[in-house]
């Protein structure tokens, strides 16, 4: 008999079974650690520039600085709840191109498109020196030499691959009073270098130009430091990553200790890289593709209300074609076990420890898209001469963010934002206006009693189906009122369809072009948003505005059918209906076409009587023939 000499046994085999259970990873701490890092879903302050903020840092030292398109820095001290305004620099002409911190957090310097670079010493809050370069400086980032002791700062310039290294503490002036640099780093890279960044505790460089390439020096002799890392070819690492996927990084951040450091990439990937092996750690996709996607999946945690998610999306479009605005970043926190980054949902917190989403920070502010952030850990006891002095402070982790388009930044803690009312029962506003505001806001902000009151208190709906009567807010939100009531008067509605039913959601009118794409206010463009405490969706009948996004209001508005909390702090409610709810229902149970939710029958509004000072005052005039065919709770 022959042997089958490959058969590793004969007779019963041994059943196999699952074997040991694997040890699930774990983080000891974590609670600890995310106890040290903002949580809210709301910001809880905004301040203003005068141009859109590019620039945020934050230092050691305490101070919040922030820098905006037309060339302005601002310094903001912080205080043991948010933050207080120091000082203002005009400091260039063009646009900020770079915004860098020392590691110490006593040092700042900006450059400009204008051809500047400009010095701060940041504790004093002082501009310390200005110097002319003969060349359009993108980056900027100061670089400690251990030798010689002394702080140099590292400039990309936009025309070459070069690197201009100059001393912060002696740059000398051609006779045309151009800064001269120490040392050019002309063969590092072949192409501008836009981003560049300080590892103190390697004393090493990492740099990365507009082609992906990225590449390691030395701070002192500007040469491989090979004591520090583990590799000698590039090859060995996947720093070629970049080129390879077609993309190249628009932000570089170290972790506390230096050991890792993160990428955002053109291509909405997020890459940590191990310093010292040059080899991926994490790769997160942030593609649009991947949020798509979870939209689509009913059990996905990503998933958030259709209207929301358009909304967002519109965002997202009109940021991928601006080549102007600020590209988002990744910071880490003190212990390097997390991260956080801008997305379309709001910031991320996630635990690159464990591979774990911790939390989405600021996801119920739908209408900001967040870019720049800043992450500010410590605490602060105030000062006694200044009269916020607390002694047993705690510590207060704050994130500073920037946002799409806008001339604010906006601060996120682990504090919800001041629900509190004034005086007048209106909220207290967290944005707050430390700029001279514009002609809208000012009219926003006169008082009531001095307004030319053509609000009205009620309205009556005349439908072919029936009357529909709604008691309007008028004090709570004067604008909207305002606007429903003269749009009411000039018969701006009439013959105007309900352009869209939606059974158990809602009605929605106000378009009189009939497709839910027109309607504007009665001022000829959009107007803000007038959110109160009181005046939620909570209940079925509310009657509120309907809109294209953050404060982009004009004449269309909606009457839910059920509550709607998801709606809150989106949508102005302006009113309730007080009678006629059989109508409401009447018209939510018509037949619709399912493509557009369009009436296949139209049900107009033939009259409408309001209510304008007095509730025995009573103005007949028409309001709207309203059929049924609503375009979606925005307006496209």
């Amino acid at each position: 008999m022959e042997i089958d000499e490959d058969d590793d046994e004969f007779g019963p085999v041994m059943p196999t079974g699952p074997g040991p259970a694997k040890k699930r990873k774990t983080l000891a701490f974590a609670k600890l650690y995310l106890d040290m890092l903002p949580n809210a879903e709301k910001y809880e302050k905004s301040y203003m520039h005068r141009d859109v903020v590019t620039h945020v840092v934050a230092t050691k030292t305490e101070f919040i600085i922030t820098g905006s398109a037309d060339g302005h820095i601002k310094f903001w001290k912080k205080q043991p709840v948010g933050v207080e305004f120091v000082k203002h620099f005009r400091s260039h002409l063009g646009a900020i191109t770079g915004l860098a911190a020392s590691h110490d957090g006593l040092r700042l310097a900006s450059v400009s498109l204008e051809k500047t670079l400009k010095l701060y010493d940041i504790v004093s809050f002082d501009m310390t020196s200005r110097y002319d370069l003969d060349f359009i400086p993108v980056s900027v980032e100061w670089i400690y030499q251990k030798s010689k002791s002394r702080w140099c700062l590292a400039v990309g310039g936009k025309e070459d691959g070069s690197i201009r290294i100059f001393d912060s503490n002696n740059i000398s002036r051609t006779e045309k009073g151009l800064a001269i640099p120490l040392a050019v780093l002309d063969s590092l890279h072949k192409s501008p270098v836009k981003h560049i960044k300080f590892n103190k505790d390697f004393e090493t460089v990492v740099s990365a130009d507009e082609r992906g390439m990225v590449e390691y020096w030395h701070a002192d002799t500007y040469k491989f430091p090979e004591e520090f890392v583990d590799w000698k070819f590039k090859s060995e690492t996947d720093l070629y990553d970049f080129p390879k996927s077609k993309a190249v990084p628009t932000s570089l951040e170290f972790s506390a200790d230096g050991s890792l450091f993160a990428t955002m990439g053109s291509d909405m990937h997020i890459r940590i890289y191990k310093f010292a092996t040059g080899k991926l750690y994490r790769k997160l996709d942030e593609t649009v593709e991947t949020y798509k996607a979870a939209q689509r999946d009913e059990k996905s945690p990503f998933k958030i209300e259709a209207i929301d998610f358009g909304r967002r999306m519109a965002i997202e479009t009109q940021l991928a074609a601006n080549e102007t605005a600020a590209p988002s970043n990744v910071v880490f926190d003190q212990t390097g076990n997390f991260i956080m980054f801008s997305c379309m949902l709001g910031i991320k917190l996630v635990n690159i420890t464990l591979n774990k989403l911790e939390t989405i920070i600021g996801k119920d502010e739908s209408g900001e898209r967040y870019l720049k952030i800043a992450l500010f850990q410590g605490k602060t006891t105030g000062s006694a001469a200044l009269g916020n002095l607390v002694a047993n402070a705690d510590y207060d982790p704050c994130i500073f963010a920037s946002a799409f388009k806008k001339h604010r930044f906006y601060i996120f803690s682990r504090r919800k934002p001041d629900d509190a009312v004034g005086e007048d029962g209106l909220p207290i506003n967290r944005d707050v206006f430390n700029e001279k505001p514009t002609k809208e806001e000012i009219a926003a902000t006169v008082p009531l009693a001095k307004r030319n009151d053509n609000r009205a208190h009620s309205a009556i709906i005349h439908t072919t189906m029936g009357d529909i009567t709604v008691k309007i807010y008028r004090d709570e939100c004067p604008k909207t009122a305002e606007n429903f009531t003269v749009h009411s008067k000039n018969n701006y509605y009439n013959g105007v369809l309900f352009h869209r039913v939606i059974k158990d959601f809602m009605i929605q009118t106000g378009d009189p072009l009939g497709d839910g794409t027109g309607g504007s206010s009665i001022w000829g463009h959009d107007f803000e948003d007038e959110f109160h405490p009181k005046l939620k969706h909570d209940v079925p009948f509310t009657l509120s505005m309907a809109n294209a996004g953050p404060n982009t209001n004009g004449s269309q508005f909606f009457i839910t059918t059920i509550p709607l909390p998801h709606l809150d702090n989106k949508h102005t409610v302006f009113g309730r209906v007080t009678k006629g709810f059989e109508v409401v229902r009447a018209i939510e149970r018509v037949r619709t076409d399912k493509r557009n939710d369009r009436p296949y029958e139209d049900v107009k509004a033939l009259e409408g009587r309001q209510i304008v000072r007095r509730p025995t005052h009573v103005c007949r005039r028409q309001i709207c023939d309203t059929s049924v065919e609503f375009s979606s709770l925005t307006r496209y």
